[in-house]
């Protein structure tokens, strides 16, 4: 077996996740990790037997043996490590969104393109086991020809301050969590070409907290016929949904990612953690198990680590990421507007929240 050797760049939520994913990858060695504050990444670092930690990651990237990067950052910042990663002829995979403009994401592939480095968008939802047979059945035949499909996901609002920030995260909860079901209907519907966007989103619950939206309704058309609407919101209480419709001319199917995998659990007095996003434990809850399975990480970093160890095309990659963004970047444009944007569609926008609430 050939090994990859890996190194991250982050230390808190998502990069717990992104480490615990690639222990299950026996291709996998991750040797380093990178995050700014020193006590973080050393605390990391010990945590997970990670030999070599670093505050810099270029630093990092100045070791030879290691193969292939994993961005866990800010969207702010994946431009920039993702170049400078490139440059030092490493593989990337970066976490979504994939920057924060078209400029900067044909910026990422053009420099990974040059170095010969592979560019790997990290869209779980196309490796999540419910959503994977969910596909398969559509290309089975099994709901007929797709004429509609609906993904919400759902909760209480994103746990880094940064994300709060427009002015580190380019947008609100369509950036944040509409990225999931752009890719995820482009995906099921075998990356068929968009026809129009419309979108309606507004502020309602963290007004104090954010600039940007927290809740958005958006509408996808294909040109194949079908109707997609993402469902988003970080302004739902209770724990994460994360759900799938898919309706034909010969069926339908439901998928629900969370719940149905869950063990329904009453409490009195609350216990330790049930899901991602759930405030609290008290009364009715939903307790997750294999969590970080359910949702597809640990399948999607086997395959990311297959494609650097034996040079295969990924699933998802930077060219998909940025396809995701125009659909982003158009959304907001609807909802600042009131029109249904058409394509083909580019913007110079350097923000999504720029084309809703310009210059806030």
């Amino acid at each position: 077996m050939k090994q990859v050797n890996v190194g991250l760049i982050g230390s808190q939520f998502i990069s717990e996740i992104h480490i615990e994913s690639l222990k299950r990858v026996p291709a996998a060695n991750v040797m380093a990790v990178t995050s700014r504050r020193e006590a973080n990444v050393n605390a990391f670092a010990q945590k997970h037997h990670i030999p070599h930690a670093f505050t810099d990651y270029r630093k990092m990237f100045e070791m030879d043996e290691l193969d292939l990067i994993v961005l866990g950052l800010p969207n702010d910042l994946h431009m920039d490590a993702t170049v400078a990663a490139a440059e030092a002829g490493k593989h990337v995979v970066c976490e979504k969104p994939l920057c924060m403009n078209l400029k900067q994401a044909d910026a990422m592939i053009d420099a990974c393109k040059k170095a010969g480095v592979k560019l790997m968008y990290a869209e779980e939802l196309c490796f999540t086991p419910k959503y994977v047979r969910l596909k398969r059945l559509i290309d089975e035949g099994a709901v007929g020809d797709v004429f509609q499909i609906k993904q919400c996901e759902k909760h209480d609002g994103p746990h880094s301050p940064w994300f709060w920030d427009v002015e580190r995260s380019g947008g609100g909860v369509t950036l944040d969590m509409g990225c999931h079901a752009f890719q995820f209907f482009r995906w099921l519907l075998n990356n068929v070409a968009v026809e129009s966007v419309y979108a309606e989103m507004g502020t309602y619950v963290h007004k104090d907290k954010t600039k940007g939206d927290d809740n958005a309704v958006i509408i996808v058309n294909f040109a194949n016929g079908a109707t997609c609407i993402a469902e988003e919101s970080w302004a739902k209480p209770g724990g994460m949904d994360d759900t799938a419709e898919v309706y034909g001319s010969k069926g339908v199917a439901y998928a629900d990612l969370l719940h149905g995998n869950s063990i329904r659990t009453y409490s009195a007095d609350g216990y330790g953690y049930a899901v991602e996003k759930a405030g609290s434990t008290k009364g009715w809850s939903f307790t997750i198990y294999e969590e970080a399975w359910n949702y597809g990480f640990p399948q999607e970093f086997e395959h990311f680590v297959d494609c650097v160890a034996h040079d295969k095309q990924p699933l998802v990659t930077g060219e998909d990421g940025r396809e995701v963004m125009k659909i982003v970047f158009a959304a907001y444009e609807s909802a600042g507007t009131g029109k249904k944007i058409t394509f083909p569609y580019t913007t110079d926008a350097e923000r999504p929240i720029d084309l809703w609430r310009p210059n806030r």
